[in-house]
């Protein structure tokens, strides 16, 4: 629990443990261009090729409209805020470095070089659909945590499904492909907590990365912080009250053979306010084969990625950090020979 950034007095200058070398950190965000915001209330035919547009122009868009309350998110939110300022003896059990714990409350990732540490507190939570009592032991304070918890990631799944009908209507195929195996791990509800940075200048929240499931939505709340890269340039992204902000993961790039791209995004620190964010993650089932869909090939477009279980590329993407380069059958060819994995054809 000492790793946890929350819980430490107010910090003059940033430890060396976060600070990312000069090397790695990004540039600025300086493209002045804004995600599309879609409003789900709309024409259906437009809502559906909004939603295409969008994910081929950026691969991130904002919803609103989408149908989870106001005062579900705001409860949600609130319960966030008051989860973090539990005493330390309330959360000490659910402290874990463990990555293969389903439940757990950690402090920044160890950064790819060197053993730096991102300036981020996550809650992560898995909930299995349905969810049964899968979530005995999720926390139990603050109060009414574990039930808004629980229906957030189910009304906010179901968000993300709808989307996903939408989009399979816009590219001409069965609305219903994306259900059942494809969707159906469980839903991963990450809440992001990063507290004032003394200096944002040297060190992130979360570096450059793409999302490694099928699509993400996230509620932001009113602090800027998350920025997405856009035609080689970073752009922040402005909160929207009660949107969601949704993008694509790499198994929708795949399923798509790249017609739609999981693109990079990051978070930045703040100087004088903390953020929090809530992100639900779905995901395929670990043993399901993911590869691109039939109706996205032909003689001019091969398959450009092979086709493994969701658990076996999760093992691939913590090995090499897979970022927005999906190319299986050059440097993933090698590392599944390495990894003793072989391609499972369709």
């Amino acid at each position: 629990m000492e790793n946890m950034l929350h819980l430490a007095p107010c910090r003059a200058s940033v430890p060396d443990c976060f600070i990312v070398p000069p090397e790695k950190l990004p540039p600025a965000a300086s493209a002045a261009v804004s995600l599309p915001i879609i409003d789900l209330s709309g024409g259906h035919d437009e809502v559906c090729q909004a939603i295409l547009d969008a994910g081929k122009e950026f691969g991130f868009f904002q919803v609103v409209n989408h149908g989870v309350s106001e005062q579900v998110l705001q409860d949600v939110e609130a319960l966030c805020n008051e989860f973090f300022e539990l005493p330390a003896e309330d959360k000490a059990h659910l402290y874990s470095e463990d990555r293969q714990k389903p439940n757990r409350l950690f402090s920044g990732t160890t950064y790819e070089t060197g053993g730096q540490r991102y300036w981020m507190d996550c809650l992560r939570l898995a909930c299995p659909i349905p969810i049964g009592d899968s979530t005995s032991d999720w926390p139990d304070k603050p109060q009414k945590l574990r039930e808004m918890f629980e229906k957030f990631a189910v009304l906010t799944r179901g968000v993300g499904m709808e989307l996903l009908r939408l989009l399979c209507e816009a590219m001409g195929i069965r609305p219903d492909y994306f259900d059942g195996g494809l969707s159906g791990g469980d839903v991963i509800l990450s809440v992001n907590h990063y507290p004032q940075c003394p200096n944002p200048s040297m060190t992130l929240g979360l570096p450059p990365h793409c999302d490694r499931n099928l699509i993400t939505l996230v509620h932001t709340g009113p602090v800027h912080g998350l920025e997405v890269l856009y035609n080689g340039n970073w752009i922040e992204v402005e909160p929207v009250p009660n949107a969601f902000v949704v993008n694509f993961g790499l198994q929708l790039e795949v399923v798509t053979n790249g017609m739609l791209k999981s693109v990079e995004h990051r978070v930045m620190t703040n100087s004088t306010l903390a953020r929090t964010s809530r992100a639900v993650f779905i995901q395929p089932k670990e043993d399901f084969l993911v590869g691109p869909a039939k109706e996205f090939l032909s003689e001019e477009s091969p398959p450009y990625y092979r086709t493994i279980t969701f658990g076996d590329f999760r093992r691939m993407h913590s090995v090499v950090k897979l970022r927005a380069s999906l190319n299986f059958t050059t440097n993933l060819k090698k590392i599944q020979k390495d990894m003793g994995i072989e391609a499972k054809q369709e």
